[in-house]
């Protein structure tokens, strides 16, 4: 097969290791930096022009969108769609995975557990927030962050007041969401390929800090699911129609919460807490997806 990888670096860790992975299993890979492709868009002959020539032939392609570029990215990959080539991210799924308030709303719709969450746009309804979101401490979220940025843990509801008040003042876009204390600075990420549970990890946040992100200082350990997290896990991705994806859960006393849902989760940190070839797991799945087509 000829599968296309479209990711802006060649060089990061989750493209390499897909790189490997398709090379081992004896596929044709190319990187495409998605942000240099050209959409001839007609009515009958779609084509995308990329460096020095069209891009032609692919039978799968493997998104790697960064946040920042949703947009054109998610146009590309609906071109390879018109194209009638297999995409392991479908448009429809990128964007709605990066519409943080669309993507908690189709949660809730579908009866996935979340922490409890309030979304406004209007600065006097700052009390009603605090107290919809079960009051302080809670956590706000700017809905354009990613990585752990634009979160805030208000620890009293004035504090939640004064922040909500100033995000609000410079038309910034806020959730607030229920602070699941007892989860102690920790949520676990579990990859999931296809409808299946590739492996979980749990990442503790560093002392003094309620993020568990990674790249912050945070520690990560293999972890063993129960059934009903697992079952939380698959019906996320069910709900947002993810077939590659993170999701993060918290662990609370009202069972497992969804906390966010990354449709182009890093590999680096679950693959080596896991030991678990994951990049060979979404060429496995391209390849069944592809055969029974």
């Amino acid at each position: 097969m000829k599968i296309g990888i479209l990711s802006r670096d060649p060089h990061l860790y989750s493209t390499q290791r897909l790189v490997e992975a398709a090379k081992f299993k004896g596929h044709t890979v190319r990187v495409i930096d998605h942000l240099k492709c050209n959409l001839d868009i007609q009515s009958k002959h779609p084509r995308i022009f990329y460096e020095d020539g069209f891009l032609e032939h692919f039978d799968a392609i493997i998104p790697r969108i960064g946040s920042s570029v949703t947009f054109y990215g998610t146009a590309v990959v609906r071109q390879f769609e018109m194209m009638g080539v297999f995409t392991t991210l479908s448009s429809d799924a990128l964007m709605c995975s990066r519409d943080k308030l669309r993507s908690l709303q189709m949660l809730a719709r579908a009866g996935v557990g979340m922490p409890k969450t309030v979304f406004t746009d209007y600065a006097e309804n700052a009390e009603h927030t605090v107290k919809a979101a079960g009051g302080a401490p809670l956590v706000l979220k700017l809905l354009e962050g990613t990585q752990g940025l634009g979160v805030v843990l208000a620890e009293s509801e004035n504090a939640a007041h004064s922040i909500l008040e100033a995000f609000n003042g410079l038309k910034a876009r806020v959730i607030a969401q229920e602070f699941i204390e007892e989860a102690k600075g920790a949520d676990i990420r579990v990859l999931v390929v296809n409808n299946k549970v590739i492996g979980a990890m749990k990442r503790q946040g560093k002392e003094g800090e309620f993020r568990s992100n990674l790249h912050r200082g945070g520690s990560a350990t293999v972890v063993s699911l129960s059934p009903e997290e697992e079952e939380t896990a698959l019906s996320a991705c069910n709900a947002l129609g993810l077939k590659v994806a993170g999701v993060d859960l918290l662990q609370s006393k009202k069972g497992p919460l969804v906390l966010e849902v990354n449709s182009s989760p890093g590999l680096e940190g679950i693959e080596g807490a896991t030991n678990q070839d994951i990049a060979g797991e979404i060429i496995r799945f391209i390849e069944e997806a592809t055969q029974s087509a």
